[in-house]
């Protein structure tokens, strides 16, 4: 990952969350439950949802500008764009290629990443491999998703957790002794039927029976779910951080996926990290996919939370069953 005397490092973030606000009590008249128990068993109070003109691009876009200005560079040095979605604008063209033109970036080299929730942990590690091939590059990291367009707003399983959003981050050089230390991409494709959406692919191709079977909607095994996080995150965290030769109590912040609040509250105890400061928006936000741990990075960041030489973990988890990680200290330039 380092090149000629420079690391792969953040050097801004960004984030975009639509107007419109979601709050307990509308979802909970459509579920059948009340706005008390949401909160009770997901800690979430609010999430957001795309207006009707806004596709995932449009989120994309929004945050992607944000942290090209915060890292103070401008559209025409970026040498690629990695966009995480499960909810792209389409089957094709790539959402990224759709990025690229709407932020006038016609140079870049484009290309989509579908892990679901582990998505930008992967573009991290993905960037600076790739600023390693092209010492120098600036490449342009964004989560997006917008599952309001998926769920089945009956379903409380779902419907109570997800919303909408996007986050970005601009990876480039920094000095060798800051930016990625470590990432740990893991996939467990036996698990793959604990969150899905079936139709609309090669296997199970759009009709009018998968629409009017709800086909296309998102589906999560809750329960599968779970017992995946709390039996593989944790191991998973911890052969990250040992094979980076860090020890758990010398991470100062943890960046994770925000799932379920008690979820999180009963991983952060099982991988050790009570000591860290643990990041979460999923009280305002929910459960926006992909762009959880972005969202919550820049939310942390722009709150002045990182100090230079900040060691900070981010944790991403979701379907396929895959999880993605990574290490990196913190450079504040």
């Amino acid at each position: 990952m380092f090149t000629n005397g420079h690391a792969a490092g953040i050097l801004g973030t960004g984030s975009y969350l639509p107007d419109r606000v979601v709050s307990n009590a509308e979802v909970a008249e459509k579920v059948g439950v009340t706005p008390e128990w949401i909160e009770r068993k997901t800690q979430i109070r609010e999430r957001r949802y795309a207006a009707p003109h806004e596709a995932t691009s449009d989120l994309a876009v929004c945050a992607a500008k944000l942290a090209l200005d915060q890292a103070g560079i401008s559209v025409d040095r970026v040498d690629y764009i990695i966009v995480s979605t499960s909810t792209p604008d389409s089957p094709q063209p790539p959402t990224a290629a759709l990025v690229q033109n709407m932020l006038g970036a016609p140079h870049a080299g484009c290309f989509d990443i579908n892990v679901v929730c582990s998505g930008f942990p992967y573009g991290v590690g993905l960037a600076a491999a790739l600023q390693s091939l092209n010492p120098g590059a600036y490449v342009l990291v964004i989560g997006a998703d917008l599952y309001s367009r998926i769920l089945n707003v009956a379903d409380r399983a779902t419907s109570v957790l997800l919303g909408d959003g996007a986050g970005a981050a601009v990876v480039g050089p920094v000095p060798l002794s800051y930016g990625v230390v470590s990432c740990g991409l893991h996939t467990r494709g036996d698990a793959h039927e604990y969150i899905r959406v079936d139709a609309g692919g090669s296997r199970i191709p759009t009709s009018h029976e998968t629409v009017d079977t709800g086909g296309h909607n998102f589906t999560m095994q809750g329960r599968n779910v779970t017992s995946f996080v709390l039996d593989e995150v944790p191991p998973a965290l911890a052969g990250l951080l040992r094979n980076a030769g860090i020890e758990a109590d010398q991470v100062t912040h943890f960046v994770p996926h925000q799932p379920n609040g008690n979820l999180l509250d009963n991983l952060v105890t099982k991988a050790g990290l009570d000591h860290v400061t643990t990041h979460r928006t999923l009280q305002r936000y929910g459960n926006v996919g992909s762009a959880s741990v972005p969202v919550t990075l820049d939310v942390a960041n722009q709150a002045g939370a990182f100090a230079d030489g900040d060691l900070l973990l981010l944790a991403g988890f979701g379907g396929g069953m895959s999880i993605g990680s990574c290490l990196l200290r913190w450079w504040s330039a």
